[in-house]
């Protein structure tokens, strides 16, 4: 009797906690129609099958269960290994035109689900649904710029000093690309290597941010709905969702040619010395203390808006973000002072980022919001000014009022940390030369912004001694790159890049090839060897 009655509490239980998930509520039906279930399997490697511990992913708006995901372990990290480098046996060998169609259908495939898609980056990341929408798009233009570049992947001839010679570069694949991706851009930084390693012949194995299951479980269905549709081996991307065991085993994996991991400088450092070791190809996107300097001849009008935009967009949780102001004394008054009412408006509009009036939504977890009032508080002690925000928002979810603190100086080791959350620091300067090593002074090199109207202050911000970032901007934020150009940063960034321009040889190997089509044999720099 109460063996059964314990089936029967347990029955109810299970009941009890499946209501309690945001997928059974008709709000979120657009998770449904992406193939999300109560229970996910997280692993893919040509058949969805997972072994490891079950988890569920959060909503960092109110902190509910969205749904459950069996998480992949070592066995089956190992098993996906083993049909990535079968299914890249076939694939390097098609022709790369015909390579570029199947992503050109990847995209057209997530174009299908834009806007669900985009919910759901919004719905378990956090950033509002014009971001999350935005972020897929990302794929899209990424999928659509591969596509271009399958015609177009080049190698150079040169003139060769031996007579009846060629010389000439062959860029062949890597093999199998891993990608551990970040909680704040789920999608897009898998779309941006996924797209350029499947067009320059590679497979790829994905383990995603132990936080956001969710969205790679959705994007890998899309995908592999087009694999299966063009007989392509479907374990050509695949999936491992789970924990830092997945990661390790994956960074240490001689199997995998290039590790490709954005996340932090701490963690980037040791994934750098553990591919190093074993001789293996790195692509690093890491962190980022970005700066933004408004001149004393910059038009504010403009600052403002593109200040508010790249500080807050995402609740301060991009690489991108930036994180120091620093103006010219003669206007750094005003700019605080329109800051601070520009700020000031958008506070009504912090809420679920899934509704349309939100311009700001929740950091991602409790533990963001653990480290934006550290911060706060050691920049209080260090002297700082609150000039607005501040405050952690008292209601369910991750909210924090974005902030803007002064009074601190450009070398205050808070100012010098990055932290992921919407805190400014404003910091003032004299002159230009100054203002650059202010700017160039952090560890990290990703993103930078110089507002001025001055032709010589551009090319001189441009120059060798100008800003040391990866990405140096000229009267735009420091968030919102575009596509076209490779996207990465330099010092403790990471020096790689991804995206556009030649970042797709990042992802091959390069032979240097001498052909000799003549009867004769003679050696380089006139050696005799008789």
């Amino acid at each position: 009797m109460n063996r059964f009655l314990n089936k029967g509490m347990v029955a109810t239980l299970q009941r009890r906690m499946a209501s309690q998930l945001l997928i059974n509520d008709s709000k979120y039906a657009f998770l449904k129609e992406l193939g999300i279930k109560e229970n996910n399997a997280g692993v893919f490697h040509g058949k969805w099958a997972a072994n490891g511990q079950t988890v569920q992913s959060f909503a960092p708006a109110n902190n509910s269960p969205i749904a459950n995901v069996q998480n992949g372990n070592v066995k089956d990290y190992e098993i996906a290994i083993t049909e990535a480098r079968k299914a890249y046996n076939d694939w390097c060998e098609v022709p790369a035109p015909r390579r570029g169609e199947i992503v050109r259908q990847i995209g057209d495939k997530l174009r299908t689900q834009l806007q669900n898609l985009g919910k759901l980056v919004s719905l378990e990341m956090g950033k509002i649904s014009a971001e999350g929408v935005g972020e897929v798009q990302e794929y899209v233009d990424i999928c659509d710029y591969a596509t271009g570049l399958s015609r177009s992947l080049e190698g150079k001839i040169f003139p060769s000093e031996r007579p009846g010679h060629a010389l000439l570069e062959q860029w062949n694949p890597l093999g199998v690309v891993g990608v551990i991706s970040a909680f704040n851009f789920p999608c897009a930084v898998y779309g941006w290597n996924n797209a350029l390693a499947l067009v320059t012949g590679n497979s790829v194995v994905w383990k995603p941010a132990p936080s956001t299951p969710l969205t790679a479980i959705a994007v890998t269905k899309l995908v592999e709905e087009v694999l299966v549709a063009n007989n392509v081996n479907p374990a050509l991307c695949s999936l491992v969702c789970g924990e830092g065991d997945v990661g390790q085993a994956l960074v240490k994996d001689k199997r995998v040619n290039l590790v490709s991991f954005t996340g932090s400088s701490e963690i980037g450092k040791i994934v750098g010395q553990q591919v190093q070791a074993r001789f293996g190809k790195l692509l690093l996107e890491l962190g980022g203390n970005n700066a933004i300097i408004v001149n004393e001849d910059a038009d504010l009008n403009m600052v403002v808006p593109a200040t508010v935009f790249a500080a807050v967009g995402t609740a301060g949780q991009r690489c991108t973000t930036t994180r120091r102001l620093i103006i010219h004394d003669k206007v750094y008054d005003q700019v605080v002072e329109r800051l601070k009412k520009a700020y000031a408006q958008f506070e009504s509009r912090i809420g679920c980022p899934l509704d349309s009036n939100t311009i700001i939504g929740p950091l991602h977890n409790q533990q963001a919001v653990g480290k934006y009032k550290a911060s706060i508080a050691e920049a209080i002690a260090s002297g700082g000014k609150i000039e607005y925000g501040g405050k952690v928002l008292e209601r369910e979810g991750n909210y924090v009022l974005p902030t803007i603190v002064t009074g601190l100086k450009h070398d205050d080791p808070v100012v010098l940390r990055e932290t992921f959350a919407p805190i400014l620091y404003v910091l003032k300067f004299s002159n230009l030369e100054e203002a650059i090593a202010i700017n160039n002074e952090v560890d990290q090199g990703l993103s930078s912004s110089l507002f001025t109207t001055n032709i010589q202050n551009v090319f001189k911000w441009m120059g060798p001694k100008g800003s040391d970032c990866g990405i140096v901007n000229v009267n735009i934020p420091t968030s919102g790159a575009e596509i076209g150009g490779a996207f990465g940063g330099e010092k403790e960034t990471g020096g790689g890049r991804e995206s556009g321009s030649d970042s797709w040889r990042q992802y091959m190997r390069r032979s240097t090839c001498t052909i000799n089509y003549s009867k004769e044999l003679p050696l380089a720099q006139g050696i005799k060897f008789e």
